[in-house]
């Protein structure tokens, strides 16, 4: 099936937000389509955990609005429609219980309601969504026994396994090793490509980027750019960046 990726399902637009007297985002706007994988990146401090905040419906903007499926986020109410791994998903208590289906199948109270009895179909979409993540053959460890890499893995498996059409994911390679990171940016194309699924992924490592997303979206309090990684690049070599 051809994604069509004219249609708006994330519009962002003159948000500011002030924390205090500090001015975290000015004036930013910006349009996600549906099938986008989108990288928002720039240096620490730089807003660009508050924005996807802001976009999920976290944190309300000082100024400004935006629209999840064509709705203002404060009337949303389909949030089965988002999925989201946050940036501290893998700091996990070792000692906590739970398996890997266990965790996964947590992502099903978000489509069902917390006071639902897990079912047949629910354990189904989570067997699938462990599928997807390659950790079938180990679905019944403790989280807390596996590594940074694999617990990241459950932690995306719990988002598919909610059905969402889009997944936000905050800084989800710190702390990995460099074969850990190429597994995830594997799974995360396959994500895009093959599941169809809108990406939105927070990072600081812009090279990365640049081989990975469709888009790159530059933050330093303001939004610097919004560009395809070989137009980036071009500005980077031309010297026009100064975002970082």
């Amino acid at each position: 099936m051809q994604i069509d990726h004219t249609k708006n399902i994330i519009e962002v637009k003159d948000v500011s937000f002030s924390f205090k007297k500090d001015n975290v985002l000015r004036n930013v706007s910006l349009n996600i389509h549906k099938g986008d994988y989108i990288g928002i990146t720039g240096p620490n401090g730089a807003g660009k955990t508050t924005l996807l905040k802001i976009m999920i419906g976290l944190i309300r903007p000082s100024l400004g609005t935006v629209h999840l499926f064509g709705r203002d986020v404060t009337l949303f109410k389909d949030w089965a429609k988002i999925g989201y791994v946050p940036q501290k998903a893998t700091n996990f208590d070792p000692k906590f219980p739970a398996t890997i289906e266990e965790v996964v199948l947590m992502g099903r109270y978000k489509k069902r309601g917390l006071l639902r009895s897990i079912t047949k179909e629910d354990k189904e979409k989570a067997a699938t969504a462990i599928e997807h993540v390659g950790l079938t053959d180990v679905k019944d460890r403790l989280v807390g026994e596996l590594s940074g890499g694999q617990q990241q893995r459950v932690f995306i498996a719990r988002a598919l396994a909610g059905e969402p059409e889009i997944i936000f994911l905050d800084e989800p390679i710190t702390g990995m090793d460099t074969q850990a990171q190429e597994e995830l940016y594997t799974l995360l194309k396959k994500m895009n490509t093959e599941l169809e699924l809108t990406l939105v992924l927070v990072s600081h490592d812009v090279v990365r980027l640049t081989k990975e997303v469709m888009h790159i979206v530059c933050v330093n309090h303001t939004m610097e750019c919004f560009e395809s990684p070989e137009d980036l690049l071009k500005k980077e070599a031309a010297g026009l960046m100064a975002y970082r």
